[in-house]
């Protein structure tokens, strides 16, 4: 089984960066590919961001594309999502996400493990 347990989120004023880190157990975590997702108030999850096993392939929302960036450290099983020019829009309850898969998808019913979350206030 597949634990995840993100951290890094706060408060942040607009044009500020933040850290988003997800640390994960597991045997094969190499092998998963990890997703960050994000759910504000009142809407449904959104896809942010996705990268391969290996950490060569990511594919991003298109709106944040240009601002975050997704890595991943498999020697310490741990995905990282960097923030950057942050929104009012970007609030919201981040959760990282695993699946047992080479192949990036964006759908988060395709996600085998979740995070419990991690909330982003950002102020205008």
């Amino acid at each position: 089984q597949v634990q995840l347990v993100e951290s890094g989120g706060g408060l942040v004023q607009a044009g500020g960066s933040l850290r988003l880190s997800c640390a994960a157990s597991g045997r094969t975590f190499s092998t998963y590919a990890l997703g960050w997702f994000r759910q504000a108030p009142g809407k449904e999850r959104e896809f942010v961001a996705v990268i391969g096993s290996s950490g060569r392939t990511t594919y991003y929302a298109a709106s944040v594309k240009g601002r975050f960036t997704i890595s991943r450290d498999n020697a310490k099983n741990t995905v990282y999502l960097q923030m950057s020019s942050l929104k009012p829009e970007d609030t919201a309850d981040y959760y990282c996400a695993a699946r047992s898969s080479s192949i990036l998808s964006k759908i988060d019913r395709s996600y085998d493990y979740w995070g419990q979350g991690t909330q982003v206030t950002v102020s205008s």
